[in-house]
């Protein structure tokens, strides 16, 4: 785990209720791209934040900043190809305009952003990366980016208590 870790916010129980998103990022048929999924998925299979709206898609879209703006916090989570990322890492997010925007990338800051300046509302967002490394196309994690996976939801799976 990076020091990076915000521990005022590593709790998931602060998500289980119908305000709160948590949306895994990522591509199961792309290895560890499938890392957002995979929380996802875990999250479902051991029934923490069953009242959360929970949510996979391959890439963030521009119109993901009306849907957050019905929300009063998110969670984005989505593997990560940062070499200095030791397992995963949890960031508040702020908005900020980065000109990430193409027809397959946009940012979280980017989508935050968006959803300030076109409904002047900011959920509390936060991003968990968990780092990968291998892309190609093939499906299921690496071993290393499962034991990543694994670090990181025992990690919350510690701290979520109902």
């Amino acid at each position: 785990m990076n020091s990076s870790v915000d521990y005022m916010a590593a709790t998931l129980v602060d998500y289980n209720n119908s305000d709160s998103l948590i949306y895994g990022i990522g591509n199961i048929g792309r290895q560890d791209d499938g890392l957002g999924w995979a929380f996802i998925d875990w999250l479902e299979r051991e029934s923490i934040c069953p009242k959360a709206d929970l949510m996979r898609h391959y890439q963030l879209h521009l119109e993901d900043a009306d849907m957050i703006s019905y929300k009063k916090q998110v969670l984005f989570v989505d593997a990560s190809k940062v070499a200095e990322l030791e397992t995963f890492q949890l960031e508040n997010v702020k908005p900020k305009i980065d000109f990430s925007f193409t027809s397959h990338a946009i940012s979280v800051e980017s989508i935050l952003a968006t959803c300030q300046t076109c409904f002047d509302v900011i959920p509390k967002v936060q991003f968990l990366t968990i780092k990968g490394y291998e892309w190609d196309l093939q499906q299921g994690l690496t071993m290393n980016a499962q034991q990543n996976l694994d670090i990181a939801t025992e990690f919350f799976q510690m701290n979520f208590k109902l």
